[in-house]
């Protein structure tokens, strides 16, 4: 008996010795997974960590300019502190803004050509415009060598900050601006080969250095706006300039038939209720293609426009970048154009000559024009070729950038021609027969309820066969682009090929 309990015992013994161990075996294997999860997340967390390290390390080397230009950045107040805010200047190295220290330490910004370069270089006052607002992460920045700030230190003096060397010429700024004259208005100049721009002038102006003196009357006024760039931001209807792109749908999708396209211009077109007249009501008879153009005809370019498709055109529009980011980085705005499957009949004849709601920039003109110039492709346009140390070295450079293929190689060369033919028998003749050959397209743009009160346009380049220099202008009120826009744009290209 007392066997049988002490084997019993020994079997209780063993059974809870193997449920203990069973036990503990399960314990140790939930400390197992219960660790092996601790370190997954723990892991988690460094993987997490060290992504978002290197993200805050690439947005901050990617994004070094804007996030000292932050207003919550103390940086930048330091470094104005210890730098001379730096130069801006002209591509032949002309000083287009500097500052300028007194007996007294005083700093004030000089700008040499007063008005001149008011809207493109801008203002370092009262906040920042153009490129004083655009270059104020480099301008404020000094890259003299460490032996110079050791003794501008020791000296109690500032470090010279760095200068910016724009693509802006001083003579073709000049002739601009004078050929502009005191009407309100812009002027853009540029290279079709690289991008680079020339010459920048809105008017009316300012001089930057009265800003401060200014800044209240020009806030507090609802009707002023000489403080708007005219070339980037001021949007007006792009009159018969419009038809390069209305003339660019229709060899798209009418390539073999261009040659045998033929009108008769009555001096008016009427349809869907609507009459759109030729220019001064001028009858242009039986005309073709070419001819359409280089006269200007409302009248034919009505009757195309009448049939072309709202939904393949929009497509062209898109490529051209209407309604679209422009690559560029100073202040713009958007051209636009109301064009959808709402659109009627009626308002498509008159997009297709310009008018109705359609608004442009003349430098996203410009940018068009240049494209057709090279051959379809469009370059990114730039003012910078380099920021420069005090003493003459470079901290960075800037060069052509191709932006994209705008248009194909043939559809550029049948509109070459056709803007040829503007100047050799069409509208802006004034450019024919010089020591140089010129193309372009003149327009007269209809604005506001006062009938025949229009701006005058123009948008082309010369030499016609090897395109070196590209011309947009507007004229607000002014009337006919052929006679008040074509001869500013020959006074510019003069200048260039002088």
């Amino acid at each position: 008996m007392k066997k049988s309990k002490t084997r019993n015992v020994e079997e209780n013994d063993i059974i809870a010795g193997q449920e203990a161990l069973e036990l503990k075996k399960a314990k140790s294997k939930q400390a197992k997974k219960f660790r092996s999860k601790v370190m997954a997340i723990t892991w988690i967390f460094i993987i997490l960590f060290f992504f978002m390290s290197g993200y805050i390390c690439y947005i901050a080397l990617t994004n070094e300019q804007e996030l000292a230009e932050n207003p919550y950045n103390s940086f930048q107040q330091i470094l104005m502190e210890q730098n001379t805010r730096g130069r801006i200047l002209a591509g032949g190295g002309e000083i287009l803004a500097e500052t300028i220290t007194d007996i007294n330490g005083r700093e004030s910004r000089v700008y040499p050509y007063g008005n001149l370069f008011a809207h493109v270089v801008g203002y370092s006052t009262h906040g920042r415009a153009g490129i004083e607002a655009e270059m104020n992460y480099f301008l404020i920045q000094s890259n003299i060598t460490l032996p110079q700030k050791a003794t501008n230190g020791n000296l109690g003096q500032k470090n010279a900050g760095d200068s910016v060397r724009t693509t802006l010429r001083v003579d073709l700024q000049d002739v601009a601006s004078r050929a502009l004259g005191v009407y309100k208005g812009a002027v853009i100049v540029t290279e079709p080969q690289t991008g680079r721009i020339l010459a920048m002038v809105s008017k009316p102006d300012f001089v930057p250095a009265e800003i401060p003196a200014l800044w209240d009357d020009l806030v507090n006024s609802t009707e002023s706006s000489i403080l708007l760039n005219r070339v980037t931001q001021g949007l007006y209807p792009p009159g018969s300039t419009f038809k390069i792109i209305t003339a660019l749908e229709y060899i798209r999708r009418n390539n073999q038939n261009i040659n045998s396209y033929s009108y008769n211009c009555t001096g008016h077109y009427s349809a869907n209720g609507l009459r759109i007249n030729c220019f001064r009501g001028i009858s242009h008879g039986r005309i073709d293609f070419t001819t359409s153009f280089a006269k200007s005809c409302n009248a034919s370019f009505a009757n195309i426009g009448e049939f072309l498709d709202e939904k393949l055109f929009r497509e062209t529009l898109d490529e051209l970048l209407f309604d679209e980011v422009l690559p560029f980085s100073l202040p713009y705005n958007r051209s636009r154009i109301d064009l959808n499957s709402d659109t009627t009949p009626a308002e498509m004849m008159q997009i297709t000559i310009g008018q109705g709601r359609t608004q442009i920039t003349p430098f996203h003109l410009n940018m068009i024009t240049g494209a057709i110039a090279n051959d379809g492709i469009l370059m990114r346009p730039y003012l910078y070729e380099a920021v420069v140390n005090e003493n003459g070295a470079n901290v960075r450079r800037y060069s052509s950038t191709t932006e994209k293929r705008m248009i194909s190689e043939e559809e550029a060369a049948v509109l070459k021609k056709l803007m040829e033919s503007v100047v050799l028998d069409g509208t802006a003749t004034r450019l024919r027969g010089l020591s140089y050959s010129a193309a372009g397209k003149t327009g007269s743009a209809e604005f506001g309820n006062v009938k025949g009160v229009s701006h005058a346009w123009f948008t082309g380049y010369a030499p016609a066969e090897n395109p070196q220099i590209c011309v947009t202008i507007i004229i607000e009120g002014a009337g006919s682009g052929g006679d008040y826009a074509v001869p500013i744009a020959k006074r510019i290209f003069d200048a260039y090929f002088d």
